[in-house]
């Protein structure tokens, strides 16, 4: 019998609170020893594949980037089976090239957080994973290939600079930020990508650019109502995108990547010293590697 558990997971951002076009819907109530996840997750089939969405800021938009439950959201995603994550997300563009409407594939990321939890270890069980490479090479060139077939003015690469918000930058941030050569500023990449680098997930960014952040002196500094705005008309060429990678998951195949063996050597702790507690926190992730 076929194993319905979904296998691609969808992080909606703002604006993308839902997924149309799903068929044989359910929808997954579920608890992590992170705590709930943003809002159920919803799982339903798109041709051939079964997918799990989930709307990081929770229907409504409750979470703000700060409180939103990352690790509870990861580990929810993985209980239903999903091996790899589009992660999508709204963004100022720090380039020029970079117009509003347009999308971002970004390879690399600038962590500028400082109030989140940003790994499923400690208390009991240290673990190092490899993050030279955030993203998943084999899915990201298929989210190129998703964008393309939908037509989309779409950018391959670049950094995505992740703040802690809730506000916008200042000017002399903004420019800071841009002697940096970044491609574009969000609040929500992370630590979502490390820790689904953790979870052993593939993982790429779905960047949509709304605004020019407050740099660019022909336009105006960035508002909610313009965010809102370019939004609305990003959503649908981002369900676009997902439709087609989602369609063609069958030809990306099976994973070659190495995001599925992050903790093969991550953990450093003595096997005989993890505590009870922590085995149990952590057995999802860990498996049977200290049966």
């Amino acid at each position: 019998m076929r194993d319905t558990r979904a296998v691609l997971g969808v992080i909606g951002g703002s604006g993308l609170y839902d997924f149309p076009g799903l068929t044989g819907i359910r929808r997954e109530t579920l608890s992590t020893p992170f705590g709930d996840p943003s809002d159920a997750v919803v799982v339903g089939r798109l041709g051939d594949e079964e997918i799990a969405f989930l709307p990081r800021h929770g229907a409504g938009h409750r979470f703000s980037p700060s409180e939103v439950p990352y690790r509870a959201n990861l580990h929810a995603l993985k209980q239903l089976g999903v091996t790899r994550l589009i992660s999508v997300s709204a963004v100022g563009s720090m380039k020029e090239e970079i117009e509003p409407g347009h999308l971002v594939l970004p390879a690399q990321y600038l962590d500028r957080t400082f109030a989140r939890p940003r790994s499923f270890f400690g208390e009991g069980v240290v673990a190092h994973v490899a993050f030279a490479d955030p993203v998943c090479p084999q899915l990201h060139q298929h989210m190129m290939a998703a964008c393309f077939a939908a037509g989309a003015a779409a950018h391959a690469g670049g950094t995505y600079l992740c703040i802690e918000g809730p506000q916008f930058s200042t000017r002399a941030e903004s420019e800071l930020y841009r002697s940096w050569k970044i491609a574009v500023i969000g609040m929500t990449a992370l630590p979502e990508a490390r820790l689904a680098r953790e979870a052993e997930l593939c993982y790429a960014t779905l960047a949509l650019a709304t605004d020019y952040d407050c740099w660019h002196l022909g336009h105006a500094a960035v508002t909610v109502a313009q965010v809102v705005e370019t939004m609305h008309k990003n959503v649908a060429l981002a369900r676009e995108v997902i439709r087609n990678a989602a369609l063609g998951l069958a030809r990306l195949g099976p994973r070659r990547c190495g995001c599925g063996h992050a903790l093969d050597a991550a953990v450093m702790t003595a096997p005989g010293q993890i505590p009870a507690a922590a085995r149990e926190r952590l057995s999802l992730l860990l498996g049977d590697r200290f049966q």
